[in-house]
C-alpha cells in the first residue's frame, strides 16, 4: 500500500514539473512572439520593452516591469538634471546637446553625480561597477541581465552597454550598440570628433585602433561588418532574441524542440550577420547531428550540411571568440590613459 501511495505521489510531482515546464515553454514562445512586433515595428521605447520580457522569460514571469520602469526613470531623471546643469562651455557645435546627454549617462553609469535635495542638502549616485563574477553568464544567465545590474549596482559588458541604450531611448539621446569578440560597448558620434568609442566595463573612451589591435579582430571580420559597426533599433532588438535563446538552453538544456534554432532564425532574419545567433544554431546543430536526434538518414545529412555551411560561413566571416582570461586581461588594459580619445576627454571633463 505504502509503495502504490509513494508511485501516485511520483506521478504527481512528475506531471506538475512537466506542466511547468511548459507553461515556461509556452511563455517563451510568447515572448519571442513579441519580439518579433518589436523588431517589425521598433518604436520609441521598444528596446527597453525587448529587454525586459526577455529577462521577465528567463525568471518566470516574475519580475514586475512597474519597479524596473521606476528604476529607469529614476535614472533618467538624474541624468537630465546633470546634462542641464551642467553645458560644455567650449563646444559650439549644434550637437551639443546630444553630447552632453551622452556624457551625463556616462557620469550617472561610472562615475558619481551631485544631486541637491529640497531641503538644502546633497548626496552623492554611486557608480555602477564591473562584476567579474561570471561575466558570460555561463553559470546564471541572470548576471546578463539589466534587471540584476539595477538591483546590485554591478554588471557587464552585456548588461551596463544594454542600459545605457535604454536611458539614452528614454531621454532621446543617439547612440548605437556595437560588437567585438564577445563583447558589446558603446558607439557615438558628434560633430566636432566625428565617431568616438563608449566603454563602459572600463568606463573610458577606447580609441578604434586599440579596439582593432586587441588581437581578436582580423581585418575581414571589420570589413565584412560583423565587429565595431552600429546597431539599428531593430538589430538591437534581434540582440534579445538571441539572449531569449540563450536563457531557454540554460534553463532547458533542450536543444531538440526546435525553439533554439527558431530564436536564431528570427534574429538572423532582423540581423543577419549577428556572428553569435550563427554560432548558437551551428553548435545545436551539431548537437542533434551527435547525439542521434535526427529522424533519418536523410534528415541526419541535411542536419550536418546546415551545421558544416554555418561553421563555414563564420570562418570567412571573420569571427574569433576571445578566451575568458585574455578577455579578463583585455579589459584591464583598455582602462589606461594611453588607449583612450584624451580630445575629447579634455572637452567633456575639461582635465587634461
Amino acid at each position: 500500500m505504502r509503495i502504490y501511495t509513494l508511485l501516485i505521489l511520483l506521478i504527481i510531482i512528475s506531471g506538475n514539473r512537466l506542466l511547468g515546464q511548459d507553461s515556461s515553454i509556452q511563455f517563451y514562445q510568447h515572448t519571442l512572439r513579441e519580439l518579433e512586433q518589436l523588431a517589425t515595428n521598433p518604436y520609441k521605447g521598444s528596446f527597453k520593452r525587448a529587454v525586459f520580457i526577455t529577462e521577465n522569460a528567463y525568471n518566470r514571469n516574475r519580475l514586475s516591469e512597474t519597479e524596473f520602469n521606476n528604476n529607469i526613470l529614476l535614472l533618467t531623471t538624474l541624468a537630465t538634471g546633470f546634462a542641464q546643469a551642467n553645458r560644455i562651455p567650449d563646444y559650439r557645435y549644434e550637437d551639443s546637446v546630444n553630447l552632453i546627454n551622452n556624457f551625463a549617462l556616462y557620469k550617472l553609469l561610472k562615475d558619481t553625480i551631485t544631486v541637491q535635495l529640497s531641503n538644502g542638502e546633497s548626496l552623492l549616485t554611486r557608480a555602477y561597477a564591473y562584476d567579474f563574477n561570471d561575466f558570460f553568464g555561463r553559470s546564471d544567465w541572470n548576471n546578463m541581465s539589466v534587471t540584476k545590474l539595477l538591483a546590485t549596482h554591478s554588471g557587464n559588458c552585456h548588461s551596463l552597454p544594454y542600459l545605457y541604450k535604454i536611458l539614452a531611448d528614454e531621454i532621446g539621446t543617439a547612440c548605437w550598440l556595437s560588437l567585438a569578440p564577445n563583447h558589446i560597448y558603446i558607439k557615438n558620434r558628434c560633430k566636432r570628433y566625428g565617431w568616438y568609442n563608449t566603454e563602459l566595463t572600463s568606463g573610458s573612451f577606447p580609441i578604434d585602433a586599440w579596439i582593432m589591435g586587441s588581437g581578436y579582430i582580423p581585418l575581414e571580420a571589420i570589413q565584412n561588418g560583423i565587429y565595431m559597426d552600429t546597431l539599428s533599433n531593430q538589430q538591437s532588438i534581434a540582440l534579445c532574441m538571441l539572449d531569449l535563446a540563450k536563457g531557454y538552453e540554460q534553463q532547458t538544456r533542450n536543444y531538440d524542440d526546435g525553439f533554439i534554432i527558431k530564436c536564431c532564425d528570427l534574429s538572423l532574419s532582423y540581423f543577419p550577420l549577428n556572428v553569435q545567433a550563427l554560432l548558437l544554431k551551428a553548435e545545436t546543430l551539431k548537437r542533434n547531428y551527435t547525439g542521434g536526434k535526427t529522424k533519418n538518414m536523410s534528415d541526419a545529412r541535411d542536419t550536418y550540411a546546415q551545421m558544416e555551411g554555418l561553421y563555414v560561413q563564420l570562418v570567412s566571416l571573420g569571427y574569433r571568440e576571445m578566451p575568458a582570461k585574455m578577455y579578463r586581461d583585455w579589459l584591464k588594459e583598455v582602462n589606461k590613459e594611453k588607449y583612450s580619445n584624451q580630445r575629447l576627454k579634455t572637452t567633456l571633463t575639461g582635465n587634461k
